[in-house]
């Protein structure tokens, strides 16, 4: 089984761009590499997307996510049981590219200050766990990406969201780094 493991990364660059939608019915253009946190002032609601990429050899099925402003210098495993459920099945096929969406549409979220902070915030930097495994549940992984906004250098261009991958934590067998 390990050679069917799924391991989400940042799709590349140059990876093509995808349409992602939500549910109220707004549509973004999702660049390769690229993610972003945006702020609706007429819905209230914050959309978070990144672009991906599965590096792995088996589907991976995103499972659940959990939102953060900022990042951590030395993260430890998040627990899987605090994760939000992902309310639309995103899978992303071995060596392809895919993305994951969320969005925080409840004021009284724990997320949600932190996520309207992160659309304000001039050094934007947003943390995302995602949790998912392969197709039949199993090989559960947890990896932690971070959305970071970058600023053209022509001051008329709109600044975009950078994706990086801080950290994976295989949670159905012994994590490696450990000793």
């Amino acid at each position: 089984m390990v050679n069917m493991r799924p391991l989400l990364i940042p799709s590349r660059l140059n990876d093509p761009p995808q349409k992602v939608f939500f549910q109220e019915g707004n549509a973004f253009r999702l660049d390769g590499g690229r993610g972003f946190v945006e702020y609706d002032d007429g819905t209230g609601v914050v959309y978070i997307a990144m672009s991906l990429r599965n590096s792995g050899q088996g589907i991976g099925v995103i499972h659940g996510w959990w939102f953060k402003e900022g990042r951590e210098i030395d993260p430890k495993q998040p627990d899987p049981d605090s994760f939000r459920v992902q309310q639309l099945d995103l899978a992303i096929a071995p060596n392809d590219i895919g993305y994951w969406e969320g969005a925080l549409r409840d004021s009284n979220d724990a997320c949600y200050p932190a996520a309207i902070q992160a659309t304000k915030d001039t050094g934007g930097l947003a943390t995302i766990d995602l949790l998912y495994g392969d197709y039949d549940g199993g090989q559960r992984v947890i990896s932690r990406m971070m959305l970071r906004r970058v600023y053209p250098e022509d001051s008329t261009q709109k600044p975009s969201w950078l994706v990086t991958v801080v950290r994976h934590w295989n949670l159905d067998r012994p994590d490696p780094r450990e000793r």
